[in-house]
């Protein structure tokens, strides 16, 4: 530090000093003549302190703003937040929802079936037992069922199968808890039959079609369509009057019947014993031979 630098800071030392202790006395005596001003002139002193507020206003402004704009963001992060719980809440509620309504629409199909099976009148003296449809053969040359129901139920071969609506086919093969099922549509179903109104008697052949086939009847007969097709109990292995379906075609070579049961809606089926063996032969399952 060269001798100049030193005076000046010799002389502005003492300066400073007095500047630090007489400040505060100099505000109390600026603020004594302001309040002064006031009460001699009150409508300048508004004046003045009017002109000053607006001197001012810009920069309270400019400094208030980002003040605003932090608390408005702090407010949307909230309410972001709060949406988004409010979502995953929803969404959970929602997940649950279509859980419930998976269940009601099962419990709703199994109600069906079982109002169906309601309309089945079962004749005095025989047995039934319910069963569940829990697959089908899959094949192009074969129509059948697997059912839940086996010889441990009380399940047994050339046993009618039924719906509320009609016939479905009969046991095939019988397993110790489940069993298959041939249904009229197979290629190798035979069922006498009679046309309802006349009374004339054939034979309902399986086709692996949507369609069966009515055949054997006498040269001089024609069915029309409309008529309904019963089982006449012939043979002895199914008990008259069961319903099997209607005729929907009749031409030169083939008269069409519709069944009244559609395969591909079965889910629950009632498995009639009538107590009668016929023509059919009861042959033992595997299990049967087991035991």
């Amino acid at each position: 530090m060269n001798d100049r630098e030193r005076s000046i800071s010799r002389i502005a030392a003492p300066i400073r000093t007095f500047a630090q202790r007489f400040a505060y006395i100099g505000l109390v005596f600026t603020a004594a003549m302001l309040m002064l001003v006031g009460k001699m002139e009150p409508a300048a002193f508004d004046r003045a302190r009017a002109q000053v507020t607006d001197a001012v206003a810009p920069i309270l402004d400019a400094v208030s703003r980002p003040l605003e704009v932090i608390h408005d963001m702090i407010g949307e992060g909230k309410t972001l937040l709060a949406l988004r719980e409010e979502n995953a809440r929803l969404r959970t509620a929602h997940n649950r929802l279509m859980q419930w309504q998976s269940v009601a629409r099962n419990l709703e199909n199994e109600n069906k079936a079982l109002k169906e099976l309601l309309k089945f009148e079962q004749a005095p003296d025989t047995n039934s037992i319910s069963a569940r449809v829990i697959g089908d053969s899959g094949g192009a040359f074969a129509r059948t069922m697997i059912l839940n129901a086996g010889s441990k139920a009380g399940v047994r071969t050339a046993q009618a199968v039924i719906t509320g609506a009609g016939l479905v086919g009969r046991v095939q093969e019988v397993g110790l808890r489940s069993s298959r099922l041939l249904l009229l549509s197979d290629l190798n179903s035979r069922i006498p039959v009679v046309i309802e109104s006349s009374r004339v008697r054939g034979v309902v052949a399986g086709t692996n079609g949507e369609t069966l086939r009515l055949v054997h009847l006498p040269p001089d007969v024609v069915a029309a369509p409309g008529d309904r097709i019963v089982t006449s109990g012939h043979g002895g292995a199914l008990p008259p009057g069961l319903p099997i379906g209607v005729v929907s075609a009749v031409n030169d070579s083939m008269i069409e019947v519709e069944p009244f049961v559609d395969p591909a809606r079965l889910e629950v089926v009632q498995v009639v014993d009538y107590g009668l063996d016929g023509i059919i032969e009861f042959k033992s399952s595997r299990t049967d031979k087991a035991k």
